[in-house]
């Protein structure tokens, strides 16, 4: 069936084409967890309530990258634009036969069965967005979350939430006695300008340093101040992240970066900030192998 689109917002930037292949090997395992599949657009409509629109990003697309960046694992998270239809990450998770896995956005009344299926596919985890959403933005739902977070914890599953750590003081606070592991995409997505010693993202510390939740190194760019690469001033934040727990910190690439309005990065450069980010060889393979296996389960 042939998807009809709404008139919504205009086609946003695709990723570079032609991404260099990075002066870091990474380590056998290595593990992109974060990357969003869009499309075919023709096939799948976006939701009529998303504030940007992708161009096609589409398997046959990160494989290449994947091959590309010496990346052996993935999961794709559920975007914005199809709000709580799963279908495109789904259909993509089942095309690849159990090697990756995913994260989805579900709706209240999901049923026990279709959590089951999902879980038999290779989904590991629910994600929360109050940051790319027309209404309720930047409200966590709390209590909403919670009670998810119960139906899910017999499979193992995390919850992720894309939120803005630095408008959360007494974030540590929020989530203790939470059900399951969280995940916080983008290093807390709060402007590397602030600093490790902002009240929020230092409840980011504690909280991570209790060992219940991870951190994501993703979408740098998206919190730098800096218009292009190396965007350096992410550094600190990603040192005072591992210092935090090392043992919860995983890496992905954002690919293919939607809604960016900045310079397209490189994916291949981007992969090379690890070497700032995480200069310790050994350590590095714990973030993008070890760490990985463990929170989605390969």
């Amino acid at each position: 069936m042939v998807a009809t689109q709404d008139s919504g917002p205009p086609l946003c930037a695709g990723p570079d084409p032609a991404p260099s292949k990075p002066a870091l090997a990474f380590a056998p395992g290595a593990c992109d967890t974060h990357f969003h599949i869009f499309g075919p657009m023709a096939k799948y409509a976006y939701s009529p309530d998303r504030i940007y629109t992708p161009p096609d990003a589409l398997l046959a697309d990160w494989k290449r990258l994947a091959a590309t960046l010496g990346v052996e694992r993935g999961v794709i998270v559920q975007p914005s634009v199809y709000g709580s239809d799963n279908a495109v990450t789904l259909a993509n998770l089942a095309a690849m036969r159990g090697i990756w896995r995913a994260v989805v956005v579900v709706e209240n009344d999901i049923t026990d069965t279709e959590l089951e299926r999902m879980h038999a596919l290779g989904v590991r985890g629910i994600r929360f967005n109050v940051v790319d959403v027309a209404t309720d933005k930047g409200k966590l739902p709390m209590h909403g979350a919670r009670r998810m977070a119960e139906r899910i914890r017999p499979l193992g599953w995390h919850v992720q939430f894309l939120m803005h750590v630095d408008e959360y003081p007494d974030l540590e606070r929020m989530f203790d006695d939470f059900p399951t592991d969280i995940v916080i995409d983008h290093f807390g997505y709060m402007k590397a300008a602030k600093g490790p010693q902002h009240p929020g993202f230092a409840a980011f510390l504690r909280l991570l340093g209790g060992g219940r939740c991870w951190v994501k190194f993703t979408g740098a760019y998206r919190i730098s101040g800096e218009p292009r690469l190396p965007y350096s001033d992410v550094t600190p934040l990603a040192h005072a992240l591992l210092a935090a727990n090392a043992e919860r910190v995983v890496w992905g690439t954002d690919w293919p970066h939607p809604k960016h309005d900045g310079v397209m990065p490189d994916d291949g450069a981007m992969c090379d900030r690890l070497a700032d980010w995480v200069p310790d060889a050994a350590l590095r393979r714990k973030v993008l192998v070890d760490n990985p296996a463990r929170l989605y389960g390969f």
